[in-house]
């Protein structure tokens, strides 16, 4: 990956986020994790899956399933920047005359399956992925789980039978931004070590920086990590990333903001945004 290709995906990942804090104005919204996972889904849409507007029905397509479908407006606000959502479409978060909701809505192109109660969509994709084996096909199938949605037991009985038919197609990206609604995960349900538990279930499991483009962009050219297992990759993430007020804060959960609020988080997020470009204008010097 070159210099332009992480200046574009950092472009678009700040435009993704422009549109995550508007829409915690419309209704409200999981802002904190829809922030932690912004780099992630515009990583994917934009490097790896292959899919575009004309081929979202190909039958030969690679599909991405959110599991933790509280996170939708980062996957929204990256339709919006693809050009397979209307921008004006997201004015109508939350209102009855259109499916841009909490969670995701196959009404929406590109949207491959309904989420919203936690849990299930590992199961979903795997069934995908060994659909695609039977068919001889090529798909890559991938699903992002949150890491407080480990705590399902479906998740680890959906691993089993991942392994058990060795679906090395399946790529699980859980987003380890280390809270679990209004807690510390580890707090709560401690989950380390989970690269060991992953590999203890059959996987192939490495950490990468879920903000960090070049990092991702190494870490998913080895995809799949082994022949026979499905590859999980442990993005570490910040919850909030972008806006420092809000950044790592338990509260800072589900949040509906005033205009007032959402202008002042958007100025926020622009003077984060001017200082990591002078600073990197700076070094270059």
């Amino acid at each position: 990956m070159n210099k332009e290709d992480i200046k574009n995906l950092e472009a678009t990942a700040f435009k993704v986020r422009e549109h995550i804090i508007r829409m915690s104005g419309k209704g409200g919204c999981f802002i904190g994790a829809s922030l932690s996972c912004a780099d992630l889904i515009v990583y994917l849409y934009k490097h790896f899956l292959n899919v575009t507007r004309e081929t979202l029905a190909d039958p030969e397509r690679d599909y991405l399933f959110l599991s933790k479908g509280h996170d939708v407006p980062a996957l929204y606000g990256t339709f919006v920047e693809l050009g397979w959502l209307a921008r004006e479409r997201l004015d109508d978060h939350v209102k009855t005359n259109d499916s841009i909701y909490w969670h995701p809505n196959r009404s929406i192109p590109g949207i491959e399956f309904h989420s919203g109660s936690l849990g299930h969509l590992l199961s979903v994709s795997s069934g995908v992925a060994l659909d695609c084996k039977l068919q001889r096909q090529t798909n890559r199938v991938v699903v992002v789980l949150g890491d407080g949605e480990l705590n399902e037991g479906s998740i680890w009985e959906g691993l089993l039978v991942a392994s058990t038919y060795k679906l090395d197609n399946l790529l699980i990206i859980v987003d380890r931004n280390r809270f679990q609604a209004n807690m510390a995960t580890e707090d709560l349900l401690p989950l380390e070590p989970l690269a060991d538990k992953f590999a203890a279930f059959g996987c192939s499991a490495t950490a990468v920086n879920g903000h960090d483009f070049s990092a991702m962009s190494k870490t998913l050219g080895r995809f799949p990590m082994e022949v026979g297992k499905p590859t999980v990759v442990i993005a570490e993430t910040t919850r909030g990333k972008g806006l420092p007020s809000i950044e790592k804060r338990a509260d800072r959960w589900f949040c509906m903001f005033s205009q007032a609020e959402v202008d002042q988080l958007l100025r926020e997020l622009h003077g984060v945004e001017r200082a990591r470009l002078t600073s990197e204008t700076l070094v270059v010097r």
